[in-house]
Parts: structure tokens; C-alpha cells; sequence
């Protein structure tokens, strides 16, 4: 695919074309992903949150939580609630601080997240056609885009 052709214009520098390249693609492989949601009543969001507390192995405050999101600006509170709702996830005391509550995911949501990672995944090998190599040159670029590197 060739930007300027999907985009119908010229780019006056590179760095303009990188810009729009990067949301651009962004945008493609988020609604790509959001395919494997569509048989879910699951955002990415909610994804995200299950994820994150599956990875973890043990409950984890609210701003912990926070902290590893993806996009940071969701209200969490909304977030767990629905999850709640839906009996994937439930909140536990704090044995050391019982003003602090955790989230700790239930078993149905580690098996629902589970899930959903293996469609991702079928998903991203779908998509994204780049060796090892490619991978890791396009991912030093970016930390280098954000001055991560």
C-alpha cells in the first residue's frame, strides 16, 4: 500500500509522512484488532484491564492498574464495574490496608482473555508481515521516535 495513493495527497517532507503514517497505521491495526471483539461485549479497554491483572498473578490496586494501561485517559472505575458486571473480574480488600481495594480477575476472565489474546494473535500474524528483524528495527525506531531508547 502506498500512503500517498491511500490518502490522495503529497507529502512536503518525510517527517510529514511519517507523522501521518504512524496514525495511519495506528488507526489500521486497531481496527483490524477490534475484530476479534466483535462476538465479545468487551471494549479493548476491558481487554486491556484483564490482561494486565492475568499477567500480574495477584490483585492489584486500581492505579497499579492505571499505570499499565495502553490509553491512560479511560475513567478504570467504569471499566471494573462493567467487568463486575459481568463476573470477570472482583474486588478484594487489602489484607495490610483494608482502606485500599484490589482487582483481581476470576477465572472465567482469565479463560474469556485468554481467548481473545489467541484471536489477536491469529489476528497480528495476519497483518503484520515483518521478519524478526524488521520487527526489531521498526521497534528501536519508535522508542527512538518517543526517546525511549
Amino acid at each position: 500500500m502506498n500512503l500517498e495513493k491511500e490518502l490522495k495527497t503529497h507529502f512536503n517532507t518525510e517527517k510529514e509522512q511519517v507523522h501521518l503514517n504512524i496514525l495511519f497505521t495506528s488507526n489500521w491495526v486497531k481496527n483490524n484488532i477490534e475484530k476479534a471483539f466483535k462476538t465479545y461485549t468487551l471494549s479493548m479497554q476491558q481487554y486491556n484491564v484483564l490482561r494486565i491483572l492475568k499477567g500480574s498473578n495477584k490483585p492489584m490496586s486500581v492505579s497499579d492498574i492505571k499505570s499499565r494501561m495502553i490509553d491512560k485517559t479511560p475513567n478504570l472505575t467504569r471499566l471494573t464495574d462493567k467487568l463486575i458486571e459481568k463476573k470477570l473480574i472482583k474486588r478484594v480488600n487489602c489484607e495490610s490496608d483494608r482502606r485500599v481495594v484490589h482487582i483481581q480477575i476470576l477465572e472465567e476472565g482469565k479463560m474469556l482473555c485468554e481467548e481473545i489474546t489467541e484471536k489477536i494473535e491469529d489476528i497480528k500474524k495476519d497483518i503484520i508481515k515483518l521478519s524478526e528483524e524488521e520487527a526489531k528495527e521498526l521497534n528501536r525506531l519508535l522508542n527512538k521516535l518517543i526517546r525511549k531508547e
